[in-house]
């Protein structure tokens, strides 16, 4: 007989609890393949207790109140109003705490009653500690796992040392951790390998600001070694604050392998592939335009540069400058035409203060308005110099007058116009942001943006300003210190990408490597086509020094930058600047400067040069170079390639695309065969995840629960800036007026897990966490009901139980250690089986079996598949819409009939079973807690870390016609 199909709306079950927009089920019928259609079996008649009027009534009701919260709720996020108050109910007080002694090995005593609620308190409490002291997270040692195992190797993306993980890192760890435990559970010898950047720019900068804070100094006042040795303090002082998130959230890292980007064996693989590139003649030396940060006093890399679009006047605050500075207006002036009084080329410009780093003014060669002064020239109006006219047909003549000032020294596009007509090079910014034109004169030494309105009020007296009008523009800005990028002539160490480009585009064209989703192939495919060369220096302290020595007439200072005409091709040298050689170690560069320059090693003078590498270089290299790379170890050789790299969807190109140049040519293979790229957390109203609003949440809050005033407190304690610090307080206050709830690890991984992470972006919310909390202590309940069950206490009447956990009445004994297999052995002998050899009897039992074996199928499709939300939602179908909202209302009224006692308990105890090994990945803690205390078959894995997962071929005694999931 065709085991039935139950209706939903029948039995008044309410929605589950899936990522927003989930679609809903349709309802069905009953059907069976016996009997009249639309009659239920005898056992779940209508009048039994099972199907009483006022629990339909109760869950129509409760359904309908979280609709209407849930339209208010988005109606306020639509109207951006303030977030509502945390939901009623939340009682830190309330929390269970874990105190009962650990085994010798660490191990949480399950013995123990079943606390009566759930904690994330109690259930988190000492199992990771456990998990890591038994190596539950490492891969098998070569030849000791079963032979032929297949691996999954991946590398956690490693956060900045001395940050803090957000909700969008939470999202890739709990995804990277779904997946490893997946395989893990399969036997597969799995690597996750964590690790931390030392971030160059975002580490000194917050160290120079705590130094400055703490102590009034500069880190020029404390010299190089100084400062780098309070780097290194501060990193050690700071940097276990990631690795304890981490741990927090339950991430199954091999820490035996924890690499830094700074360690020793790392550094030598920096340098090792600066080495091979520049000996491959990919690296060179050059004069050219660079992102610029003057108040860090570095080139930035391109991901450090964030556009700000200004739909017009608008006054920003920028660092170092006493008042706000107003963007967002072009200045129109006049050039007047050498030789011909009364004509003038008027130029239009949103930098004024550049004027005096005008080499040419450029229009197009078609422009009729001046085809008449082409090749004529103009007048500067501060030095008189005279600068030609030339046309050039990158000019667009309908923007502004058709004419542009050329200023090579602070454009790239000015600078490649310049090069084509052979036109002068002008640098009239220096590092720091303050004027310094040619020969000096009255604007020496003065801040840009102050000299920038100094300029417009000599243009006037001069008679040759022609208007100020309002412009939209973009706006480039550091991320890291807030200030107005300028680009400016520095001679630096550059990459050429391009032949690497061209391969890492046929590496996904041809399928070698795979994105997922696969829109990003678009966008890849674009910034392959268009990867320029990527300028690896950086003016900063704190990184891996540049491994470049610079051959000098004597002993003198260390090489800086210096404006001043392109260098020569060849070895990278420039004029002024002498030969540069390039060496894992001084002696090797010495020796191959000897060499070149037919002298003796002795007699040579290197300084090196005082750069350190973009963190981007070395970052690229960490699929490999955390293996081991460029020695062969035995690790290098069987988990390198990667198998799989999960990362945020805003680095496929900083990241990703530089780990695939990379590693194709160092290593002559793609460090990774598929790429999942998640989306960007964001709040519930939308909003980027930022400091200033106050919405950047820490994991361990959510985890843990926090107050409002030890958010605020925690915020104090960072290195912010006042203003950053003030407007971040005020943020958390609107935000969280009543503090975070303490959800635990477990509920926060489901919020974020049950999301479809391929789009664009998704939004999380606390209250989100509470409702997946809801959902682990509805599993928890569920367990209660399964072990009171199966140790033969047998429930009470179904309309004389009350909703939630039942109760056991005075004097019932505790549960034996061995419940389930006290159970299976009074059913079918003393050897208890696993629950997989299980054979549902009743139709009731079979129709729950099956909808296990499909949610199992959907799972290993969705996980094969990397959507990791599917599977979530396949899981968590079963438990609530199968085996909490129906079969255990079946189970209590067959548990008060003798004929139907021991295949209830029997069903009940493998859906149990094989339900916790489902959610194990994705709740890891709930699971090990519960999965601990159900006896099972011999002999059994010592964690559900390690414990088989379920596989639909073994379920095939499961499977019968009705019982997708519906």
């Amino acid at each position: 007989m065709a085991a039935p199909s139950l209706s939903r709306a029948a039995l008044g079950a309410p929605r589950i609890l899936g990522p927003p927009g989930a679609p809903r089920a349709r309802p069905r019928r009953w059907s069976s393949g016996s009997g009249s259609a639309g009659t239920p079996p005898a056992a779940e008649s209508p009048g039994s207790p099972g199907w009483d009027g006022p629990e339909r009534a109760r869950l129509r009701g409760r359904e309908q109140r979280e609709k209407r919260l849930r339209l208010r709720r988005e109606r306020g996020e639509r109207e951006g109003k303030a977030p509502q108050p945390l939901p009623k109910g939340w009682s830190p007080q309330a929390e269970v705490e874990y105190r009962h002694p650990l085994g010798p090995d660490g191990k949480k005593a399950t013995g123990v009653p079943l606390p009566p609620r759930y904690s994330p308190r109690y259930v988190e409490a000492a199992w990771y500690q456990w998990w890591e002291r038994g190596g539950a997270f490492s891969p098998s040692a070569p030849g000791q796992g079963p032979g032929g195992s297949p691996v999954l190797s991946l590398v956690l993306p490693p956060p900045n040392v001395t940050g803090s993980l957000h909700l969008g890192h939470a999202l890739g760890v709990s995804l990277q951790d779904a997946l490893a435990r997946w395989r893990r559970m399969q036997g597969w010898d799995v690597l996750w390998v964590p690790g931390t950047d030392h971030a160059g720019i975002a580490t000194q900068a917050v160290v120079e600001r705590w130094l400055w804070q703490h102590r009034g100094c500069r880190r020029q006042e404390l010299g190089r070694d100084r400062f780098l040795r309070e780097v290194w303090g501060w990193t050690e002082r700071h940097g276990q604050q990631i690795l304890q998130q981490l741990r927090a959230l339950g991430a199954s890292l091999d820490w035996s392998r924890c690499a830094f980007t700074m360690d020793p064996g790392f550094s030598r693989a920096v340098t090792e592939a600066f080495v091979r590139l520049f000996e491959a003649g990919l690296i060179r030396r050059d004069l050219r335009a660079v992102s610029w940060s003057c108040a860090l006093r570095s080139a930035l890399a391109d991901v450090e540069v964030e556009p700000r679009v200004l739909q017009g006047p608008t006054a920003l605050s920028v660092p170092n400058c006493p008042h706000p500075v107003t963007f967002g207006v072009l200045v129109t002036f006049a050039y007047p035409v050498e030789g011909d009084d009364g004509l003038e080329v008027p130029v239009a410009t949103t930098r004024p203060e550049t004027l005096f780093g005008d080499v040419a003014v450029a229009v197009h060669p078609r422009d009729p308005r001046y085809l008449h002064l082409q090749g004529r020239q103009v007048r500067h109006p501060f030095t008189g110099a005279l600068l030609p006219v030339v046309s050039d047909p990158s000019v667009q003549p309908q923007l502004g007058t058709g004419a542009v000032k050329v200023t090579p020294g602070h454009s790239p596009q000015d600078l490649a116009l310049a090069r084509a007509h052979a036109l002068p090079l002008l640098s009239v910014i220096a590092d720091d942001g303050t004027l310094c034109p040619p020969g000096g004169g009255w604007l020496q030494g003065v801040p840009r943006f102050e000299a920038r309105a100094q300029v417009v009020a000599a243009l006037a007296q001069r008679g040759l300003l022609r208007g100020v009008t309002d412009h939209a523009m973009t706006l480039p800005l550091c991320s890291r210190s807030g200030d107005v990028v300028e680009f400016l002539l520095k001679r630096q160490w550059f990459l050429t990408c391009g032949d690497m480009a061209r391969e890492a585009l046929q590496a996904v064209e041809s399928g070698r490597l795979r994105l997922v989703p696969k829109f990003h192939e678009k966008n890849w495919k674009r910034w392959m086509e268009s990867a320029g060369d990527w300028c690896l220096s950086r003016q900063l302290w704190w990184g891996h020094r540049v491994p470049a020595y610079r051959v000098c007439p004597a002993p003198g200072p260390a090489p800086g930058p210096a404006p001043g005409p392109a260098p020569a091709e060849g070895e990278g040298e420039g004029e002024g600047e002498g030969r540069w050689f390039v060496g894992r170690s001084e002696a090797e560069a010495r020796a191959a400067a000897a060499g070149a320059l037919g002298c003796s090693p002795g007699e040579l003078h290197l300084q090196q040069d005082p750069d350190v590498l973009d963190t981007w270089f070395s970052s690229a290299l960490f699929p490999f170079a955390a293996l081991g790379w460029p020695e062969q170890r035995p690790d290098f050789g069987r988990f390198y390639p990667n198998s799989l790299l999960v990362t945020g969807s805003d680095l496929l190109f900083f990241w990703v695309a530089r780990m695939v140049m990379l590693g194709q040519q160092l290593t002559g293979q793609l460090p990774f065969s598929q790429v999942l790229l998640h989306s960007l957390v964001r709040d519930p109203q939308g909003r980027k995840m930022s400091k200033s609003l106050g919405n950047v949440i820490d994991p361990r809050d959510v985890i843990g629960g926090a107050t409002l005033q030890e958010l605020q407190e925690k915020l104090q304690s960072r290195t912010l800036d006042p203003q950053e610090l003030r407007a971040a307080q005020e943020g958390q206050r609107r935000q969280f007026p009543q503090g975070i709830p303490e959800c635990g690890a477990d509920a926060l991984r489901l919020a974020l897990s049950s999301h479809n992470a391929h789009g664009p972006e998704l939004r999380v919310g606390v209250a989100s966490v509470l409702a997946q909390r809801r959902f682990c202590n509805k599993v928890w309940n569920a367990l209660g009901f399964v072990l009171r069950a199966i140790e033969g206490d047998t429930p009470k009447p179904p309309e004389q139980v009350t909703p939630g956990t039942p109760k056991k009445t005075p004097g019932t004994p505790k549960p034996p250690k061995d419940a389930l297999g006290f159970v299976l052995r009074a059913i079918e002998g003393d050897t208890p089986k696993p629950p997989e050899e299980v054979f549902p009897a009743s139709p009731m039992e079979r129709w729950l079996l099956s909808r296990l074996a499909a949610a199992v199928a959907e799972c290993w499709r969705r996980l094969e598949a990397l959507e990791v939300h599917g599977a979530v939602a396949a899981v968590q179908s079963f438990w609530l819409r199968s085996f909490c909202d129906v079969y255990l209302e079946v189970a209590k009224a067959s548990l008060q009939r003798p004929e139907l006692r021991a295949g209830a308990r029997a069903t009940l105890a493998a859906g149990a079973e094989l339900g916790l090994r489902l959610l194990a990945p994705f709740a890891p803690f709930v699971a090990e807690e519960l999965w601990q205390r159900l006896p099972r078959a011999r002999p059994a894995p010592p964690t559900l870390c390690t414990a088989p997962f379920p596989q639909p071929h073994t379920l095939g005694n499961f499977v019968v016609p009705g019982g997708g999931l519906g």
